[in-house]
């Protein structure tokens, strides 16, 4: 008993001993409750939407007022002309609109029906049925509302559109965010190991007196994951199309160019979990753990951030794949083009040049 007692204790100096493994251990499961607590919701937040307001009277003032109101909607333009809200969905300024007719008020006060056009955004399914539904929902409290005022028994019609997405197929919205995870912990898992087993079997300070440069020696390790993980993208890409379904109404082009923006920020992560991580076992538990479940769910791939208190959108503002996976929903399924894209793109290359500079000065500063 006395030997297994001096075993355990054995055990524990151990584990005492390995600050990163124990810090992990104790943290991971507080971070996992606060987050999970507070992202999983599948409430919809602060939408953006346009108005085609045909009618510019005090009753359709009213409707949008009261759509504006509401903490699921948030009006972001008064378009002109039905061209208005195709420029406005293709630049990616909102995700539903709608029309007014120019017979809004009369119809109300004097007909049993009128109708209104609402187009909605069902790239994402999910957010889409739930947009449909709390737009049904203040509409219903607006009929209620003039009924009360004006003694009106007119019923507001509301012809639905979906764009995007008319079937609502899940894996519409989803499969492009597989993407973007699978990348990411290719990238970051396999660069990161790539470098801590030339530590653990004491080669890499031979890399280090060749007569390349420390810095070269890192983006020679890094090079191959690059077109390693772009191969896994081409292969995604067929498997999304050809056997899932999955449309791709963009350029393959823009995809690919996107995707080495992100695969770069994904290495250069790799390369900073590099300099932290003594050997391959713990290099993959620090990339699994810090990098899977920002991923996943700061992302927009699962839960909206909007919805999400802020200092967790303020944290997924660092997360590549919040830069990313949106994207590429707009270009695989909207088909839309890098003016839509770009302001994205170039916070994703941004992230991706200053990880990169930051990861290539602390290895070699380690080194």
């Amino acid at each position: 008993m006395k030997q297994f007692i001096s075993f355990i204790k054995k055990e524990i100096y151990h584990i005492l001993r390995d600050p990163l493994t124990l810090t992990i251990m104790l943290a991971l499961p507080v971070l996992l409750v606060l987050i999970l607590g507070f992202a999983i919701t599948t409430e919809i937040r602060n939408t953006p939407f346009v108005v085609l307001d045909q009618s510019k009277t005090i009753e359709s003032q009213k409707l949008i007022a009261k759509i504006d109101g509401n903490a699921y909607f948030s009006l972001v333009e008064t378009v002109h002309s039905e061209t208005g809200i195709k420029q406005a969905f293709q630049k990616g300024k909102c995700k539903l609109a709608l029309t007014i007719p120019s017979d809004f008020a009369n119809g109300l006060l004097h007909r049993e029906k009128v109708d209104i056009q609402v187009l909605i955004d069902t790239s994402d399914p999910n957010e889409g049925s739930n947009l449909y539904n709390y737009l049904q929902l203040i509409i219903a409290q607006y009929q209620k509302e003039l009924v009360k005022q004006q003694n009106s028994n007119g019923m507001i019609n509301t012809e639905v559109k979906l764009l995007y997405n008319p079937q609502m197929k899940g894996m519409y919205s989803f499969v492009p965010g597989i993407i973007g995870v699978i990348m990411m912990l290719i990238s970051a898992s396999m660069t990161s190991i790539s470098i801590a087993r030339e530590k653990e079997m004491g080669t890499m300070e031979i890399l280090l007196v060749s007569p390349l440069k420390p810095s070269l020696v890192v983006l020679g390790k890094a090079v191959p994951y690059l077109f390693i993980s772009l191969m896994d993208v081409v292969l995604c890409l067929l498997l999304a199309h050809y056997v899932l379904q999955v449309p791709i109404r963009g350029s393959v082009g823009l995809i690919m160019l996107l995707s080495v923006i992100y695969t770069l920020s994904a290495i250069a992560l790799g390369l900073l979990i590099s300099t932290v991580a003594k050997t391959q076992q713990e290099a993959m538990v620090t990339a699994g753990a810090g990098l899977l479940l920002p991923t996943m769910l700061l992302s927009n791939l699962i839960f909206p951030i909007d919805s999400m208190p802020l200092l967790l959108r303020i944290f997924s503002y660092i997360v590549p794949a919040r830069w990313f996976i949106d994207p590429l929903r707009d270009i695989m399924i909207k088909g839309l083009g890098f003016e839509a894209i770009r302001f994205e793109f170039l916070i994703l290359l941004s992230m991706s040049m200053i990880l990169l500079f930051i990861s290539i000065k602390k290895f070699k500063n380690r080194l």
